[in-house]
């Protein structure tokens, strides 16, 4: 049963990631489509905080009940909103269309009408020929690659071994504190994201994990190097006078994960899975996105497994160095590759890929 439950869970969420930000792009106005593109990843991270908050104080069975409520929530809710205007001119309902948008917008203004030529052609590997479709494809799957090679979920999930590696006593609050902030740097990017732009807050973001997991890997090749544990005691103020040289140390390790969170979560969290449902043309949207995604859980999933075995081949301090350099490529890549979407319709998105 327990499995049985995991497995339609699992199924339900790799649906809600693929769907979620493509109705959220389709029914957002251009001004403020960063905005909301940027709170799915805003409720994805609320939720892990809440669950590090209630899994210490429920047990498990009561965890997952409550985990039953956002998505009776969603159920409800879900049965008041209209399909995307888009949607409905693939299915030449115009005037459909047309009531959608005003429920949305409240007006036409601001809306250009996507060309629905296309939208009976089936996707095909020779469509891949041209440049409005592989150039996007490359980008969407090349921004959830690098998402999860950053080692944000394995950071995530091994949250309390890391802090126990890292000698810390409390390694449970550790993971409120970083679920916290990542909650905060997500709103903040959110808040900004259609000023900032998307690639400047990529490549911001990837710097800062660029250097926070440089010195992360720093510290456990100096505690590896000491002979002195480093124990801490995260409720310790930082003006406590330290016993050994290591207890300095300590404090470089969670400055760092800190860090990591709050520069992950204010670009290459939200980011691309905002991308991702802004810059495929409609016709190939479904197929596209869904290789992104499945792109996305499937590196979550192999960087999840192997990570334990990672930190036993390459040391900690090894795994963390070698993050830093998928980091460093995911700069590079964000500057050489990745367009400017802010303000601009998904039309004009479209027509950018294509040259026109």
């Amino acid at each position: 049963m327990l499995l049985g439950g995991r497995l339609l869970t699992g199924l339900a969420c790799g649906v809600a990631s693929l769907v979620a930000p493509i109705y959220i792009s389709e029914i957002s106005y251009p001004a403020v489509r960063g905005l909301l593109g940027s709170c799915v990843q805003l409720m994805v991270v609320i939720g892990i905080l809440l669950a590090y908050l209630a899994g210490r104080v429920l047990e498990w069975r009561w965890l997952a009940v409550l985990g039953c409520v956002p998505p009776s929530f969603m159920l409800l809710l879900m049965c008041c909103m209209p399909e995307t205007p888009r949607f409905l001119l693939t299915q030449h309902k115009r005037q459909e269309a047309m009531a959608a948008l005003q429920f949305l917008w409240g007006s036409e203004q601001g809306w250009e009408e996507p060309s629905v030529e296309s939208e009976h052609q089936v996707f095909q590997l020779a469509l891949l020929r041209h440049p409005g479709i592989y150039k996007p494809f490359l980008i969407g799957i090349s921004l959830m690659a690098f998402q999860q090679l950053s080692g944000i979920n394995a950071v995530m999930f091994y949250a309390e071994t890391i802090f126990e590696e890292a000698k810390f006593k409390d390694s449970s609050l550790a993971s409120v504190v970083m679920g916290t902030i990542q909650v905060l740097f997500t709103a903040v990017a959110a808040l900004i994201m259609d000023r900032a732009g998307r690639r400047l807050l990529l490549a911001l973001s990837g710097m800062v994990m660029v250097f926070s997991t440089s010195a992360f890997g720093t510290y456990f090749k100096l505690t590896q190097d000491g002979s002195n544990s480093s124990h801490v005691d995260l409720l310790v103020p930082v003006s406590a006078e330290p016993v050994d040289t290591n207890v300095g140390l300590a404090w470089l390790a969670v400055g760092s994960m800190c860090l990591f969170i709050a520069g992950f979560a204010i670009g290459w969290g939200p980011i691309p899975w905002l991308l991702m449902s802004e810059i495929f043309p409609l016709h190939v949207k479904g197929v596209a996105t869904g290789v992104c995604v499945l792109t996305n859980w499937l590196m979550a999933f192999l960087v999840t497994k192997e990570f334990n075995n990672l930190m036993e081949v390459l040391r900690p301090y090894g795994a963390f160095w070698l993050a830093s350099a998928f980091c460093i490529f995911s700069v590079l890549f964000t500057l050489f590759w990745v367009p400017e979407t802010k303000g601009k319709t998904l039309e004009q998105i479209t027509a950018h890929f294509e040259g026109r």
